[in-house]
């Protein structure tokens, strides 16, 4: 006895299966909201240690309508973009000339990778010495850890370039500019956007480090005040800021890395076409 069979239909089977890809990355965070709502339900766990989900969403609301949240959110996104962007302008020059000249990079590379297994909250007592703190100590902070991972992805993007295909490049008559701009960066674009974004998390986490530490105002201030007040739903609600507000610029690093990667390959097929 034959069997009627459906014919398979590939168009939604491939859209399937990137529905349950686009859901996968969401299912943890899901599954560890419900266990938290669950454990709060039941009373697992004391409301003054693990307070429910419905008080911090409420403290988040009353800080969002206060203005709180944005006076200490604005101070800290002020702070880590001023100490990004120094970091990572100083990490880009640094990895390139390293990159570019051999002398450089055996002079600087060793004592460099010697100095970057220092953490940042060691730092803090002798950079407070120098500038004390105030802004500068936050700044200052802020850019070694963004400094570090820019500057050991730009030297190797630059490496990327063989020497074979440098010189390659010498006997069809480029200068050194068109060299580096038109052999050596298009190779090491996608490593230097890596290390930005690297050099992000690291300069993110070093802020709520240092606010904690010294501030008077910010995120990383909020958790601290929070956690002297005993009120953990205040500590809750900043933390879920810092990790909502640092995904969202690593998703806008991401997006940007594609959409610069994705125009300089459309150039260059354009001038190959030309």
């Amino acid at each position: 006895m034959s069997t009627l069979s459906l014919p398979r239909l590939p168009g939604i089977a491939l859209d399937g299966r990137a529905l349950a890809w686009r859901i996968a990355p969401w299912l943890l965070p899901l599954s560890l909201y419900a266990l938290w709502h669950l454990g709060a339900a039941q009373g697992w766990i004391s409301p003054q240690v693990l307070p429910p989900p419905s008080y911090v969403w409420d403290t988040l609301r009353d800080l969002a309508a206060s203005g709180d949240l944005w006076l200490n959110l604005r101070a800290s996104m002020m702070r880590v973009i001023i100490g990004f962007a120094c970091g990572s302008l100083l990490g880009l020059v640094l990895g390139a000339a390293m990159g570019l000249w051999r002398p450089l990079q055996a002079y600087l590379l060793p004592s460099f990778n010697a100095l970057v297994q220092i953490p940042v909250l060691a730092w803090l007592p002798f950079v407070l010495l120098l500038v004390g703190i105030g802004e500068p100590l936050k700044y200052i902070l802020i850019a070694k850890a963004a400094l570090v991972p820019v500057t050991l992805n730009t030297l190797q993007g630059f490496r990327l370039a063989s020497p074979a295909l440098r010189e390659v490049a010498r006997v069809y008559g480029y200068t050194r500019r068109q060299e580096v701009l038109e052999v050596i960066l298009p190779l090491a674009t996608p490593t230097i956007f890596t290390g930005l974004r690297l050099g992000f998390t690291k300069a993110w986490l070093s802020l709520v480090v240092v606010e904690l530490v010294a501030s008077s105002e910010g995120l990383g201030y909020l958790i601290v005040y929070g956690r002297q007040l005993f009120q953990l739903d205040l500590v809750m609600a900043a933390v879920i800021v810092v990790g909502a507000v640092g995904y969202a610029i690593d998703r806008l690093l991401d997006w940007s890395e594609t959409r610069f990667i994705g125009r300089r390959g459309a150039s260059a097929v354009q001038g190959e076409e030309a």
